[in-house]
């Protein structure tokens, strides 16, 4: 592993720590307040990404966006189903 790939995981490992939070909240709430258009283009954004990793052979982002994709995937599901408060 070089310092180029090192310095990729680092920058991984950043992001999806920054992502756990709101995920797990959104999952506890069983709703979220994000911005619904944000929530799509962040799921759309995240599936392209994603492939353009997966076709650049790219396992730092094949990693990171497949796992935002998924976050952002339970962010939109909540936003469209929201769990009623007293469930």
């Amino acid at each position: 592993m070089n310092i180029t790939e090192i310095i990729g995981w680092i920058g991984f490992i950043l992001l999806i720590a920054a992502w756990i939070p709101q995920t797990l909240q959104t999952i506890k709430d069983g709703q979220t307040s994000m911005n619904l258009v944000f929530i799509i283009l962040y799921v759309v954004s995240s599936i392209f990404l994603t492939i353009y990793a997966v076709l650049n052979s790219d396992y730092v982002f094949i990693t990171l966006n497949a796992l935002l994709t998924i976050g952002s995937g339970l962010n939109l599901f909540y936003k469209l189903n929201p769990r009623k408060k007293n469930e």
